[in-house]
């Protein structure tokens, strides 16, 4: 599977732990961003119908259904979307 953090490939066994990370950026592994059920389009944003509501999807969490990705993770964001807005806004005014 791939971090979606750094991108990094990441070697999973039959199964993936709470505690286990990436070994390049030490992100949580078993979240919501590498798992293959997570689609913003869908309810709870999980295509699994019976999955509780995860309110940080970068940490670590209990879910059952958790299925590694297929090498394809979330974009891998650069920098915060608040850093990103407040880019945008003081460009607007620059001299």
């Amino acid at each position: 599977m791939l971090c979606y953090h750094c991108g990094t490939e990441v070697k999973v066994g039959r199964v993936v732990y709470r505690t286990d990370d990436c070994p390049n950026c030490s992100s949580d592994v078993h979240c919501c961003l590498n798992c293959s059920n997570y689609d913003t389009a869908a309810h709870n944003r999980c295509r699994e119908p019976n999955a509780e509501w995860v309110a940080d999807r970068e940490k670590a969490n209990f879910c059952d259904f958790f299925m590694p990705n297929k090498l394809t993770a979330a974009p891998v964001r650069t920098s915060a979307p608040k850093d990103d807005a407040r880019k945008a806004f003081d460009s607007l005014f620059k001299k």
